[in-house]
């Protein structure tokens, strides 16, 4: 599914990334644990998360995720986005809580991209 397509769905805001927005995600990872993140994401997957902080960007780096959607309405500052920019991450924000953005995305086909 490609970036633009997630951004459609969840209704949400293009914070940085405009240039990345067609590329593909295979899978979502929902979490504020980046623990289980590091420890159970299989693919390439988009993270959702209520979690707005550096270790968000860093562990979807580390897990080579194109694309991060912060839910419940959540704002990364300033230095969240520049992070992201430098690491060529894609920041959407939903207004969606987790469950409903997890659920939306999965509806629409992608598939699960944590577990064991």
């Amino acid at each position: 599914m490609k970036i633009s397509e997630i951004k459609s769905i969840l209704e949400a805001d293009l914070i940085c990334g405009e240039e990345f927005i067609e590329n593909e995600v295979f899978t979502a990872c929902g979490s504020d644990m980046m623990s289980d993140v590091l420890a159970y994401v299989k693919e390439q997957a988009v993270l959702l998360s209520g979690l707005v902080n550096p270790q968000v960007v860093r562990t979807a780096e580390m897990m080579d995720m194109k694309c991060i959607v912060f839910v419940r309405g959540k704002q990364p500052d300033e230095d969240i986005v520049e992070l992201a920019k430098e690491r060529e991450i894609v920041l959407l924000r939903t207004k969606f809580e987790m469950f409903t953005s997890c659920g939306l995305l999965y509806k629409n086909g992608l598939k699960g991209g944590c577990g064991v």
